[in-house]
């Protein structure tokens, strides 16, 4: 219990639920309710998709690129830093023009909730855990995606009992955890190296 928790907690954050639900309302502007709930469902199911493929293949990748985890880990937690350092800076990324075709695939899903940054965190989660863990981390990793779909499938709600400042320091807030994490998995990669 305490091995999903964990990991649910570190999928949440990784996710950065208020900076995509920031971006989402903005994709989304000007449709009705249902449109934003459909786009809301299509989004969440891509990237259950996306984070099961890096999760469960990670192991794969490494051996195919010849790569060490350890490696990797250094390699992708300092690219989760930088994506902190813009969330807390309050970087925006750039918002496609609206042109009527379907975001909650591209850019919603990917990149905005699978970025780089988050697909590194993935593959070296998903290659640091054993079998019987890995079930454990699948059921964590696809409830912390539900949450962030229900987040997105409820962002009128949201929106309004939060409002725009309140969203903005939620993402902050996410950030600076996102940089703790970042930092754990850089420590953790050096650690492992040198007593390699």
């Amino acid at each position: 219990m305490n091995l999903f928790i964990s990991i649910f907690i570190k999928f949440f954050v990784l996710l950065t639920p208020f900076f995509v639900l920031t971006m989402f309302l903005a994709l989304t502007k000007g449709m009705d309710r249902p449109a934003r709930r459909a786009v809301a469902v299509r989004v969440t199911l891509a990237v259950i998709v996306a984070c099961l493929v890096l999760f469960f293949f990670g192991n794969a990748l490494f051996a195919l690129l010849g790569i060490t985890v350890d490696s990797f880990r250094i390699g992708a937690g300092a690219l989760l830093f930088l994506s902190a350092v813009a969330l807390v800076r309050g970087s925006p990324g750039a918002v496609p023009s609206e042109d009527g075709g379907d975001v909650s695939v591209v850019p919603l899903a990917i990149p905005i909730t699978v970025g780089p940054a988050s697909t590194g965190a993935l593959l070296v989660l998903g290659a640091g855990l054993d079998a019987s863990q890995k079930l454990v981390g699948c059921a964590a990793l696809v409830s912390a995606i539900l949450c962030v779909g229900a987040i997105l499938f409820m962002s009128h709600h949201v929106q309004r009992l939060l409002g725009k400042m309140g969203i903005e320091i939620l993402t902050k807030l996410t950030g600076l955890i996102l940089a703790a994490l970042a930092a754990q998995i850089v420590f953790t990669g050096i650690v492992n190296f040198m007593g390699a």
